[in-house]
C-alpha cells in the first residue's frame, strides 16, 4: 500500500512539478474558460486522468482560500465571521 502511495506521489511530482505549477494551471483555466475554481480543478483532473484525492497536496494556501470563498458563496460551506477574500 505504501509503495502505491509513493508511486502516486512521484507521478504527481513529475506531472505538476510543484504547488505553484498546479496553481498556475488552475488560474489559467479559471481565467480562460470562465469557470470557477472548483470546476477548474475537476476539469483539470478529468483531462489529465488524475484522481481528485491525489491533488490535495498540490493545493496551495492562496488557492485553498479562493476555493473556500467560492464554496461559501455557492452555499457549499457555512458562512463564517472571517473577512472575505477579494479577487
Amino acid at each position: 500500500m505504501q509503495n502505491n502511495t509513493e508511486d502516486v506521489n512521484n507521478l504527481i511530482k513529475e506531472k505538476f512539478l510543484c504547488q505553484s505549477k498546479f496553481a498556475q494551471d488552475i488560474e489559467y483555466l479559471v481565467s480562460t474558460s470562465k469557470i470557477n475554481y472548483i470546476e477548474a480543478i475537476v476539469t483539470y483532473c478529468e483531462e489529465n486522468g488524475i484522481e481528485f484525492e491525489s491533488v490535495s497536496k498540490l493545493i496551495s494556501k492562496p488557492l485553498k482560500e479562493k476555493i473556500k470563498c467560492e464554496a461559501t458563496q455557492l452555499n457549499f460551506l457555512k458562512k463564517t465571521s472571517r473577512a472575505k477574500l477579494v479577487f
